[in-house]
């Protein structure tokens, strides 16, 4: 077994760097849950990479030869409401999940930017020797989130002072850009970019380039969407890669969810508080990783509007405009409110491969994440009742909530 694993590690060298890091990503993951899951478990049949990547010899990569069409930024939106923006940070697997889950994105497209040559192909790309950037467009409603806030999530998801790329992706291609599609774009970039480095956040400067935007080639096919058609491959990679880890110890409790300098306001009760605070069935929930029973919690049929949020920390979580019927029996969203106040982790319990949903900040077991969910994320998020409290959009303001009037102010 042993020389079978080093013949394969032999012939992998030659894989791209994106690849090699999700096999070490496989590897950590090995040596923590091996005591605990037959090694089938970890290298079963359907777990090995698939897309063709630089170095691919299969031939698969030959059918995505040419890059999609030249986008210029001036098509037409997808919708009358919606606008553009063209960020690159690194590996465009991680921004486009990132961005994607967004409340007011549209859709988000990953692409190459800001290069000499016209339709790259990635593995071009991947060279370093065209000048493009891995980047994503961002098509968005400006009446839910507006360009500012945009920036503020970018920041909270790089490493703005590393001119060399993102963590474990070097090279120039895999810098951090903003791309201005006019004036206005610009003077906001470069005010948030002021902001970031006038905050102390960072004790290096911050060297995010801000440059004009001139085009933008759709990746291949394989590329868009790639944290959906291949998300246990994909988390391996995105633990692998370091990208989590920096942005927790750079942010703590202010990532995501707060502008430069705020402090955050959510936070986890002692276990004495949380028992006083807390049902028998919530504390069993949020706390032991419980599960209520199906068609028999408080708010798997809720039409009201609102929000909903963590019972043990107050913190957003989802919203009414993002749930949907799933037929499960519990209540299910296509995608959270502030995907900052969410975390997602590997979840093998059951003898099943899962993706646990938990808050970020009161640390509350929610439920899980299935990719088998409607458009526009493909994504079901499956939550327990009792880990939620409902605020319905009449007492956003009182509560506190406020800002999140405008995800109704629309509907009638």
């Amino acid at each position: 077994m042993e020389d079978k694993q080093r013949s394969r590690a032999m012939a992998s060298l030659k894989r791209s760097h994106k690849e090699w890091n999700f096999l070490k990503g496989i590897a950590v993951s090995l040596l923590v849950l091996a005591p605990f899951l037959g090694t089938c478990d970890l290298f079963g049949q359907g777990n090995y990479p698939t897309a063709p990547r630089r170095s691919d010899t299969m031939g698969t990569a030959k059918t995505n030869a040419d890059s999609k069409a030249q986008n210029t930024g001036m098509d037409a939106p997808v919708s009358a409401k919606t606008e553009i923006a063209t960020f690159a940070g690194g590996c465009f697997w991680c921004t486009e999940a990132d961005f994607e889950k967004l409340s007011g994105v549209v859709k988000v497209v990953s692409g190459y930017t800001g290069g000499d040559k016209g339709k790259p192909t990635y593995q071009e790309v991947s060279s370093g020797k065209t000048g493009h950037v891995e980047a994503i467009q961002i098509y968005y409603d400006p009446s839910r989130i507006t360009y500012e806030e945009l920036l503020s999530f970018f920041w909270r998801h790089i490493d703005p002072t590393d001119p060399g790329g993102q963590f474990v992706d070097r090279g120039s291609q895999y810098r951090s850009v903003l791309f201005y599609h006019n004036e206005e774009q610009k003077r906001l970039a470069e005010k948030s970019k002021e902001e970031l480095s006038k905050s102390g956040k960072f004790n290096k400067p911050i060297v995010t380039e801000i440059l004009k935007f001139t085009g933008f080639y759709e990746a291949e096919d394989y590329h868009q969407d790639y944290y959906k058609k291949n998300p246990i491959r994909y988390h391996y990679y995105r633990f692998a890669s370091g990208r989590d880890q920096f942005v927790d110890k750079a942010w703590g409790q202010e990532r995501e969810t707060a502008k430069p300098g705020e402090k955050g306001i959510y936070g986890k009760p002692d276990e004495a508080a949380l028992k006083k605070k807390l049902t028998r069935l919530q504390y069993e929930v949020t706390q032991k990783e419980g599960t209520e029973p199906p068609f028999q919690n408080k708010y798997w049929d809720n039409k009201k509007e609102g929000i909903y949020v963590d019972i043990v920390s107050g913190e957003p979580l989802f919203s009414s405009s993002d749930k949907f019927d799933s037929g499960t029996g519990w209540p299910s969203f296509t995608r959270p409110l502030e995907r900052g106040n969410i975390l997602e982790r590997e979840d093998h319990r059951l003898f099943m491969r899962r993706v646990e949903v938990r808050s970020k900040h009161g640390d509350s077991h929610l439920g899980h994440v299935f990719p088998d969910g409607p458009k526009p994320t493909g994504f079901r998020y499956c939550i327990n009742s009792a880990s939620l409290r409902f605020i319905p959009k009449e007492d956003l303001e009182k509560e506190g909530y406020g800002k999140y009037l405008r995800l109704f102010s629309d509907k009638k």
